[in-house]
């Protein structure tokens, strides 16, 4: 299921018409690194890491919209960063992907 979700992620980011391609490039990039850290979380902590690629799925959704709602986007987003609160230090590598993927996302939605 969460590679379903990420996959999910990575077609709606080619598809998407609302996304500049150096954007789709960097946000595509950051997704295959996403991919593998959460690969790792998901052996030990599945729940979150179900948590962590349900919220990516929604955030990724909301900014890629063609009529995006910067509200629906923050939401998200803020959901998206506190499914990895708590692992800074067990998977400080997943925490830095989520926190530039949302910096990246958020920029979509403004």
């Amino acid at each position: 299921m969460i590679q379903d979700r990420l996959d999910k992620i990575e077609e709606r980011l080619k598809q998407s018409k609302t996304v500049k391609e150096s954007d789709k490039a960097e946000l595509l990039t950051l997704l295959t690194t996403l991919r593998k850290e959460i690969a790792g979380l998901s052996q030990t902590h599945h729940e979150q890491a179900e948590s962590i690629a349900g919220f990516a799925e929604l955030s990724a959704n909301e900014a890629t919209r063609s009529e995006k709602s910067p509200d629906l986007v923050n939401l998200s987003i803020k959901g998206l960063t506190s499914s990895v609160q708590g692992f800074e230090v067990s998977h400080p590598g997943l925490v830095e992907i989520i926190n530039n993927f949302c910096t990246m996302l958020a920029k979509l939605g403004i």
